[in-house]
């Protein structure tokens, strides 16, 4: 059984992160980690609202990460405040990659995040999928992509900034990936299956043809244009979009794989996310 510790954090109990009301450290103890996993809650700060009300982005950092990443570079409770919008950062540990390790004895991220993840924050704070977002950076978009992936129809949309869309282009971790999935090399159709853009199909798959355009879904994709590495794996993802004519809005900017390119990227994520709330068509000419 999945068992955890919340922890509300003042200003004089944010060890680590900005004096701040409003958030919570939930320390889940994991089967399927092998390991506890820390997540920072971020909620915004506004009488009168019923918790379920309140949309939802999970944030995932990237590789080499933890769960106070994002907190530590920007301000997330700002955010929250500002959009309206409780922000949940997981840890994915150094190098997870949000999946599941074929190895008996690694972590298993994404059955965490569906098994008791999920469950708990639903529990503890509620989710409405029409409601929910999921967004992350590197490795981390990677993550939220695949994960929206695995349900669409729990997600209002999804995002990625500077992800690794498309394991092929996956820097020098092209070679510490396969072993993971119990593949020969990244061009093994293991790994083929992990990679985001491959499984595009899914939206339609799990929403129906007679969905709105896109099964109703927003996808944000953004990346530097000098970030050469990354690149690609954004454009085949939007490239692919179009084709399947999902709703995909991509963002390319002259920065490269840093923060500073993140803390900028991150509230115009924010913004779109909050505008399919409120206006669905959201100006697409097609509609």
């Amino acid at each position: 059984m999945t068992k955890r510790l919340l922890i509300t954090l003042a200003a004089g109990l944010a060890f680590c992160l900005p004096a701040a009301f409003g958030q919570d450290l939930l320390v889940v103890e994991s089967e399927n980690l092998r390991c506890n996993d820390s997540v920072l809650v971020f909620s915004p700060l506004r009488e009168g609202e019923r918790e379920r009300d309140i949309p939802t982005l999970f944030l995932l950092h990237g590789w080499s990460g933890c769960f106070r990443d994002w907190s530590r570079n920007t301000d997330l409770q700002g955010l929250s405040n500002e959009y309206g919008f409780r922000i949940i950062c997981p840890d994915g540990f150094y190098d997870s990659w949000y999946i599941d390790k074929v190895d008996s004895t690694g972590m298993k991220w994404r059955t965490f995040f569906w098994e008791e993840l999920w469950p708990l924050i639903d529990n503890e704070y509620g989710l409405e999928p029409d409601r929910t977002f999921i967004d992350g950076l590197s490795m981390g978009g990677h993550g939220a992509m695949n994960i929206f992936l695995d349900h669409p129809e729990l997600f209002r949309g999804a995002g990625s900034m500077s992800g690794v869309l498309d394991l092929r282009h996956s820097g020098g971790s092209k070679f510490l990936i396969p072993p993971m999935l119990g593949a020969n090399d990244i061009e093994d159709p293991l790994c083929e299956a992990q990679s985001a853009v491959n499984r595009l199909e899914r939206v339609k798959e799990a929403c129906g043809e007679d969905a709105l355009p896109g099964g109703g879904k927003l996808l944000v994709v953004s990346c530097g244009t000098l970030d050469k590495t990354f690149l690609p794996a954004s454009e085949e993802f939007a490239a692919r979009c179009r084709e399947l004519s999902l709703d995909c809005i991509l963002l390319l900017s002259p920065a490269r794989h840093r923060w500073q390119y993140w803390v900028w990227v991150l509230p115009h994520h924010l913004d779109w996310f909050r505008e399919s709330l409120t206006d669905p068509d959201m100006g697409f000419t097609d509609k």
